[in-house]
């Protein structure tokens, strides 16, 4: 591993280079760069005795004024943006005042003119008021009320100590002096943050410290007892669902599995004679049906509902108290990740609205970032994301200020009901038209960049074939001119070649082939809050507002010929890598590019499970997903709220719902592959990679000296020696790991949490960016990071599936951790769902396949470990089950036509004993739909509607999608999909435009035939049944009763083919008319009439 280049740390080294109008007058090739290197921060393998101060503004301005490129084999490069000027509202650690009410003086510094403060709570206050305060005598902080410690200013520690290292950055600070200094052996010692233990459990541990131990007794002890009698309030609530529902469901599923098994053993002992084959096709259905059933209806025995206490939240992380006096948010960070690949299938303006409502929603400033993942490289979601930067400083704002919902500007300004109810301040009409105005003036920049960027490049590709043009004829007067080749290249507003995609593809500037790409398009904020000025007439009045942003961050990750990408999954593994450098949030939010925020608060609820007790062994929260843009009627059951109100309910009381691929809460230590935390006899989640030594079990008269230390020192450093191969060579993203477990550990206030860390260690401001840490990220997202690692197998997203989702949250499940699913009274996130019954028959295909993957792929459930309860593990084994049920499916609904062709019935007869067991099998049925209605809150219609789209998506693309399966397990063929186009909402004329497209798809052959072929069936048995001198009316009605259940079921998938007039497609009718002819025929011929069937007047088969 050692001889390997690209995985040998170095220290980055960044060109910068320099834009101007003479670099571009000089040619494409020649461009003036400067070559500098950056210091790297104390990391594991750089570790310097001090770091020289520096002013936060210039290269905190240089990072945001600058996009950094880079990638194998490829110098990582600075393209400044801009001069960089100095701007007053620059977060600097110098020059701030006394805090002191009614001072307004500057805070004392030190002879190098640093801040310095005298109390470790952080209070600013000056020399006169510090002079004051330990004159008077009782020299008490006036922030945290402790003691002042008796030292002159020239020995305080500065400011900016507390907040200079890199990982110092990212690590919550313990109220102790001794575990904020960093050693300087020749370890990376990573004790000094951890809260003392006295557990097996790896860290985070917060426990009240002994007399005499680090910290005074004044310190801890003379609260202690007021903190045990402090109201603990729980942050959540689980109520499972009333008995006099629950009871009668569960005893309901008993009684139809004990129906199901008498009929069936019925079926086996009465086969029909006269049709064997009919009985034996019948009864194989049937058994499958309902071991099909059975493992559906058991996953759904405990339901559970939760709620959350949003006010508690807040009184305990956002409150003034002893560990916080300042008030500020101890909430852990949460990182989101947006994810996008083809602006033309996935509108720039959806994505600019759903980073619009994540950058304004309910969640400290300084403690969101926002992260968009352009897996396309295209210049035009680059441009539409600075576009959208740029709004969000009037659209949050104003957000704010009126508390607008929703948050996503094209949802709020297209809501049917009044803009102006429960709107109070006198301001906000004009307000509103003010960003209205704006908004409109966004959309119509929005939708021109495509045509701005066309027009730009042709211009400078004109302006510089000219240049080389006239350069050849110069050099090269002999030789003919068709041998010259120019690039077509998309060029940037700031006159520079975009290193990602082009337009017309390059070498090295295609789909598959360019450089990863990072730009910090909002700076990360200062921890204080800062107001806005006072309006005018132009201007919203923003003095009471908090007109800070979050940090908002594009990527493009590097791709290169003969590297997998590994699609939507190698490209979120990527944003967990660059994040993790970055900003850290322990926990990260996923979304897709057309799903926005709809409810602000959100976030809260979700992080309410997370620092709850027993948070710590959730790995992700799941928020249902909710639709906007569906017709009415919801033809194809596209809301989808059986499996989102009943399926995923029902798993909540199990071990956790699936991740479904987005509006997922992910806990990062999860993704990172670590184990939950365990109270007895069991690792830390990072005994992986920072193992503790495990002290056996002795008793009062055993030696000091375990003889198994040195053995057991010597596992640990080789443990240590493996942490490259799981997450690869950076030193900065692995010392990351261990900080983003500590901060997102619950709160350590009540005896009961097992594993918490101390209250107000998350209050800390966190460095702003410098362009090492940027230079660090392009590294991991290089298309060579994951070789030789473990990213995609065991850490982060996995590879291997079309349905990376449910493959990742199964390997969390399996490894013990749980999830829990959020009903929030306001929807969280709403999105856009495929009405067209192509897209959805596609959708339907794509999940599918993932499925049919999954059961032959070494995540079956069946091979999953013990650590995955029973209830859960069916859950999952119908996941990867359920598209086989297609085959049997299909066979049943040609049953009935079979039956009416031949004049038989699955029974011999349709006896008393059929007609019970029918009866109760469909009542019992239908009183479980009841019942699930009344606990879920789902309607009838919406049930029904699933029922159908199940038999429509059986017969078609679940079909399909096991075929494909076998060819991939089989032949080994690769499976590609497309993405699903998402409307951009232009269409103001008619809302379900999309549902009235009809475009053909080979998925509708299987569902066309079984309709035509049943309705041949009806005409052809009811004229033989009425001409017929002996008719057989219970083979009749048995037959046609079936087909009408088939048609029934299959009446939307026809109405779809009818399109906006009601007129079908010819290629419709041809093959559809040419199949079932041709079946029908082939039926005859196998087994025509018998000849003493009196068929009267001319209808007979010759």
């Amino acid at each position: 591993m050692a001889s390997d280049p690209r995985m040998t740390r170095r220290t980055p080294t960044i060109h910068h280079i320099t834009n101007s109008a003479g670099d571009i007058d000089n040619g494409i090739s020649t461009v003036d760069s400067g070559r500098y290197t950056v210091h790297l921060p104390p990391t594991p393998d750089n570790q310097p005795m001090e770091i020289a101060m520096q002013t936060v503004g210039t290269e905190e301005q240089y990072v945001s004024n600058s996009m950094f490129t880079g990638g194998y084999n490829r110098v990582t490069r600075a393209h400044s943006k801009k001069i960089i000027d100095s701007d007053p509202a620059t977060v600097v650690v110098e020059g701030s005042f006394c805090e002191i009410p009614g001072c307004g003086s500057k805070m004392m510094t030190n002879r190098q003119g640093i801040d310095v403060f005298p109390c470790e709570c952080g209070f600013r206050i000056c020399k006169d008021c510090y002079t004051d305060a330990m004159a008077s005598g009782d020299g008490f902080c006036p922030g945290c009320k402790e003691h002042y410690r008796a030292l002159d200013v020239s020995e305080m520690a500065p400011a900016t100590k507390l907040r200079s290292s890199k990982s110092g950055r990212r690590l919550p600070v313990v109220e102790s002096t001794e575990l904020l200094m960093r050693s300087h052996s020749n370890e990376f010692d990573y004790t000094q943050y951890l809260y003392e233990t006295n557990r097996s459990y790896g860290y985070g541990n917060a426990v009240w410290p002994n007399d005499g131990a680090s910290g005074s007794a004044d310190e801890f002890g003379s609260d202690r007892k007021l903190f045990l009698e402090k109201q603990w309030k729980p942050l959540t609530q689980k109520s499972s669902i009333r008995a006099a529902i629950l009871s009668p469901y569960r005893l309901l599923i008993l009684f139809r599995v004990v129906v199901l098994g008498l009929f069936l053993q019925w079926r086996i002992s009465h086969p029909n004679e006269d049709a064997i084959w009919l009985w034996f096709m019948s009864v194989i259905c049937e058994i499958w049906f309902a071991f099909s059933w059975l493992l559906d209806q058991l996953p759904k025995l405990c339901p559970v509902n939760r709620a959350v206490d949003l006010d508690a939240l807040q009184e305990k992380f956002e409150k003034p108290s002893s560990n916080n006096p300042s008030g500020r948010s101890d909430l852990p960070g949460i990182d989101v990740f947006v994810s996008t690949a083809d602006p033309e299938k996935e509108p720039p303006l959806v994505t600019a609205n759903t980073i619009l409502s994540i950058l304004a929603a309910e969640y400290p400033v300084e403690k969101l970032a926002c992260y968009v993942s352009d897996d396309g490289g295209a210049l035009l979601t680059f441009d539409a994301m600075a576009e959208a930067a740029s709004f969000a400083r009037i659209w949050v704002p104003f957000c704010r200020k009126h508390d607008i919902q929703p948050r996503n500007p094209e949802s709020y300004f297209n809501l049917k009901r009044d803009p102006y109810k429960n709107k109070v301040r006198p301001d906000f009409v004009r307000d509103r038209r003010r960003v209205k105005r704006e908004y409109d003036e966004f959309k119509v920049r929005i939708n021109g960049l495509s045509e701005s960027i066309r027009r730009r490049s042709d211009a400078f590709n004109t302006r510089e074939e000219v240049k080389i043009l006239k350069r050849w004829r110069e050099d090269n007067s002999d030789e003919p001119m068709e041998t010259l080749k120019i690039p077509k290249a998309t060029w940037m507003a700031d006159s520079t070649h975009w290193p990602g995609t082009w337009t017309v593809p390059a070498p090295e500037h295609s789909r598959g082939d360019h450089a990863s790409i990072i730009q910090v398009m909002l700076d990360p904020p200062c921890a204080e809050p800062q107001n806005g000025t006072e309006g005018d007439g132009n201007s919203m009045d923003l003095s009471e507002v908090d007109i800070r942003l979050p940090m908002l961050v594009y990527v493009t990750r590097e791709k290169r010929p003969g590297y997998d990408h590994n699609k939507k999954a190698g490209a979120m593994n990527a944003l967990v890598r660059a994040s993790a450098i970055m900003s850290n949030g322990p926990f990260i939010l996923n979304l897709d590019c057309d799903h926005y925020i709809y409810n602000s608060q959100a976030l809260r609820e979700g992080i309410c499970f997370m620092m709850d007790r027993d948070g710590e062994r959730i790995c992700y929260v799941q928020f249902p997903q909710r639709f906007e843009g569906i017709d009415p009627s919801d033809r194809y059951a596209n809301h989808n709220t059986v499996f989102f109100d009943v399926n995923m309910r029902a798993l909540d009381g199990l071990q956790g719902p699936v991740y479904v691929g987005t509006g997922c809460l992910f806990r990062r230590t999860a993704l990172y592959g670590f184990e939950p935390p365990r109270l007895e006899d069991n690792p830390d989640c990072c005994s992986c990679c920072f193992p503790r030594r495990k002290k056996p079990a002795t008793v009062a008269s055993a030696p000091d000296v375990d003889p198994e230390d040195v053995q057991l020192r010597e596992d640990d450093e080789m443990n240590i020696a493996l942490i490259p191969k799981k997450f690869g060579n950076s030193s900065l993203l692995i010392e990351s790991v261990r900080v983003a477990a500590i901060q997102g550990q619950p709160l350590a206030d009540h005896p009961s949490v097992e594993y918490g860390r101390p209250p107000g260690a998350l209050t800390v401001p966190r460095e702003p960016l410098d362009p090492s840490t940027i230079a660090e990220a392009i590294d991991v997202i290089s298309c060579w990071y994951e070789d030789k690692t473990e990213w995609g197998q065991s850490v982060g997203w996995i590879y291997g599936s079309v349905t990376e989702d449910v493959v990742t949250g199964y390997r969390m499940h399996n490894r013990g951790w749980r999830s829990v699913y959020c009903v929030t009274k306001r929807d969280a996130f709403r999105g856009t769902a495929p009405i067209n019954l192509t897209d959805r028959l596609h959708q339907v295909l794509r999940w599918a396949t993932g499925s049919v993957e999954i059961f032959f792929s070494r995540n079956n459930a069946l091979l999953g470990s013990p650590r995955l309860k029973f209830l859960q593990r069916i859950a999952y084994l119908n996941v990867g089950i359920y598209p086989f049920t297609s085959i049997f499916l299909i066979v049943y609904c040609f049953l009935p036509a079979l039956s009416l062709f031949s004049n038989q019935f699955i029974v011999q007869t349709l006896n008393v004993t059929f007609l019970v067991y029918l009866l109760a099998i469909t009542l019992t049925l239908c009183a479980l739909a009841v019942l699930e209605i009344k606990w879920s809150g789902i309607e009838l219609e919406e049930w029904w509607r699933n029922e159908q789209f199940w038999l429509i998506g059986g017969t078609s693309a679940h079909l399909a999608a096991v075929l494909q399966g076998l060819l991939k397990v089989i032949a080994g063929i690769e499976i590609s999909f497309t993405l699903t186009s998402k409307s951009a909402g232009d269409d103001v004329d008619d809302d379900f435009a999309d549902l009235y497209i009809f475009k053909w798809t080979s998925l509708m052959i299987p569902p066309l035939t079984i309709i035509f072929v049943n309705l041949i069936a009806i005409a052809y048995g009811v004229l033989r049944t009425v001409y017929s001198t002996n008719p057989e009316w219970s083979h009749l009605l048995g037959g046609v009763f079936f087909s009408f259940w088939v048609l029934a079921h299959l009446y939307p998938f026809a109405k779809g083919l009818m399109g906006r007039r009601g007129k079908t497609p010819t290629i419709v009718y041809v093959w559809s008319g040419l199949i079932a002819i041709s079946i029908s025929l082939l039926w005859v011929a196998i087994n025509p009439p018998s000849q003493n069937s009196d068929i009267g007047g001319s209808f007979q088969f010759t």
